[in-house]
């Protein structure tokens, strides 16, 4: 994969906070433009914002990953600040298996048992076979035996009640989300794991 493709490109906001990740192309745009300035950073110690027109002049050094171009090697910034946008968007996990059973509980939501992650299932409160969405609001973590019986049917007519109404779970600020796939050092002088 080309290097300037990989999202290894952390993005804060002007108050130093995580808010996104880039690829180093949209990072070289961002900088170009003065909508970003590159964060020069040599330790905890020595961390220093760069304009664009500083940034391309600076010395490669061993560590860094560069692009080659016209005017020769660039290097590769690994955070960039956004130096007009002060909020931390919020948003919600992505609307899968894991998300649910976490959001609730590994409870089954028809019996209240503790399920180990095999022993439970996606069930839709109104199936899809009724009109039933892949929405927050009408996908519970159930038994595997219970969402069995339940089948097509809603839980009233399968003689089951939920334990609570399935709810979209809270926006959390972004930074929540932003993992460090590729092992950048100097994400972590902003973001944990």
């Amino acid at each position: 994969m080309n290097i300037l493709t990989k999202a290894t490109v952390l993005v804060l906001n002007r108050n130093w906070q995580a808010i996104n990740v880039r690829t180093p192309q949209e990072a070289f745009c961002m900088m170009a433009t003065n909508v970003a300035t590159g964060l020069e950073i040599e330790g905890e110690d020595h961390i220093r914002p760069v304009t664009w027109e500083e940034w391309i002049k600076l010395p490669i050094r061993d560590q860094d990953v560069a692009v080659h171009t016209v005017r020769g090697q660039i290097r590769v910034p690994t955070v960039i600040v956004a130096v007009n946008y002060a909020k931390v968007p919020k948003k919600r996990p992505k609307l899968c298996a894991k998300a649910i059973r976490e959001r609730d509980g590994n409870l089954c939501q028809y019996t209240g048992r503790v399920l180990r992650p095999d022993e439970g299932s996606l069930d839709h409160v109104v199936p899809r076979s009724r009109g039933g969405k892949d929405a927050w609001e009408n996908l519970v973590w159930s038994a595997k035996e219970v969402n069995q019986r339940k089948a097509d049917r809603l839980p009233h007519e399968a003689g089951l009640k939920l334990l609570s109404t399935p709810r979209a779970p809270k926006e959390m600020p972004a930074m929540a989300f932003i993992r460090n796939p590729h092992g950048v050092a100097d994400w972590g002088l902003f973001v944990n794991g």
